[in-house]
């Protein structure tokens, strides 16, 4: 669950301004950054891009006051619902909603990765699709209605997956979006008017009782039904793209496949955190790094460049996922964000993609071929197109 706050910057930050969309703002954040301080004010749209390790850190942190305190992950169209304790109330329970899930199916991940992923699949879809698979009772429980389930897949397919929204003209979004929201309301609506179990409130059935639960019965319905879809997009949608970048890794790379699965997981992390960038606003004039700015700023922390900074990581551009064993360089490794908005599914997703990729470079070999494109940079960041192909490895005999 690349989720509870370490969500990457939405429609006020990447593409918002001119040179966001005329281009790849990755690649334009990259240029710069080569070319200049690790703080400087960008040409996309204006903003003060941090790419030191230090001052991410104190951004993000919120050292000393030094931004607006916010969560990327509880913002909705009208602010960020709250209070912090409600915050911390639901991704707890989310946590461990999650976590017990994940116990209990364990055994059922080899068998979901062969009739999911062998011997061919199409990436990064394949990869979502994955882990709507193996988290769909905890996306909605098994007696929800089937409206409801009929609703949330369709939200995976037209705006989850990697390009979705592009797939279909804007008045058919918009559309879809009304139905979709509407149905997920009544749903909130029903599930806040229904009668509490005796002795305190029963243990959620899923994500949606996290939210309902969390929210109290006073809580906005549109505002909670924001707070799941930030759960929808950061379980199937930020989940499968970093197994889709640890697979895409693997596949170019298999000599390295005999490497800790906990390794290859971290350096995908690090080259490609699918929380590329999170957005915050300074608290005050003040220098960061070097750079004035004041509350009329956007800084925007890229953890894709802090992840390659040369200063902190040896030959930073190049997957050494042996690099892991000694750990990571102190504060340059922000795959979930940092400070009180971090994460809180960090260990859950880690755990999670460690599995899927130990199942994969134990009783499988892989290979890919892409479709030559580069980073699909959005919300999240995604793989490339790509194929991958599962076979069974000669060497172990059981399986010949």
């Amino acid at each position: 669950m690349t989720s509870s706050s370490a969500r990457p910057v939405t429609g006020n930050g990447v593409g918002a301004g001119p040179a966001g969309r005329r281009g790849d703002p990755l690649a334009l954040l990259a240029a710069e950054f080569g070319g200049g301080p690790d703080v400087w004010r960008s040409a996309l749209g204006g903003a003060v891009c941090v790419a030191e390790p230090e001052a991410a850190r104190a951004v993000l942190g919120n050292r000393h006051g030094v931004v607006a305190d916010t969560s990327d992950f509880y913002h909705h169209r009208h602010g960020v619902f709250g209070p912090r304790s409600a915050q911390i109330a639901i991704g707890r329970a989310a946590r461990g909603l999650i976590q017990r899930h994940l116990r209990e199916r364990r055994a059922e991940l080899p068998g979901l990765v062969a009739e999911s992923l062998a011997p061919r699949s199409e990436w990064p879809d394949a990869g979502n699709r994955l882990v709507e698979r193996h988290l769909r009772e905890v996306l909605l429980h098994p007696q929800a209605p089937a409206h409801l389930r009929t609703t949330v897949a369709a939200i995976v397919t037209r705006a989850v997956l990697a390009g979705a929204r592009r797939r279909r003209p804007a008045p058919s979004r918009l559309l879809f979006r009304r139905r979709a929201l509407r149905v997920l309301r009544t749903e909130v609506r029903a599930r806040q008017r229904a009668p509490r179990p005796p002795g305190g409130p029963a243990e959620p059935r899923d994500l949606l009782d996290v939210v309902v639960d969390g929210g109290g019965p006073d809580a906005d319905p549109a505002e909670l039904v924001e707070v799941y879809l930030s759960f929808l997009f950061a379980t199937v949608g930020s989940i499968g793209f970093a197994l889709g970048w640890a697979v895409l890794l693997l596949g170019t790379h298999p000599d390295r496949a005999a490497t800790e699965p906990g390794w290859i997981v971290r350096e995908a992390l690090r080259l490609w955190p699918v929380a590329w960038l999170f957005a915050r606003t300074p608290a005050r004039p003040q220098e960061l790094g070097g750079t004035r700015v004041t509350p009329r700023d956007r800084l925007m922390v890229c953890s894709y460049l802090v992840h390659r900074h040369p200063g902190h990581w040896e030959r930073p551009d190049e997957f050494l996922p042996q690099r892991w064993a000694e750990g990571a360089p102190d504060g340059a490794y922000l795959p979930f964000g940092h400070g009180p908005h971090t994460c809180a599914g960090a260990t859950v997703t880690v755990r999670l993609l460690e599995d899927l990729v130990g199942l994969l470079t134990r009783d499988w070999r892989v290979s890919v071929t892409s479709d030559g494109g580069g980073p699909q940079v959005g919300p999240a960041l995604a793989p490339p197109r790509f194929t991958a192909v599962l076979s069974r490895p000669d060497s172990c005999p059981e399986r010949r």
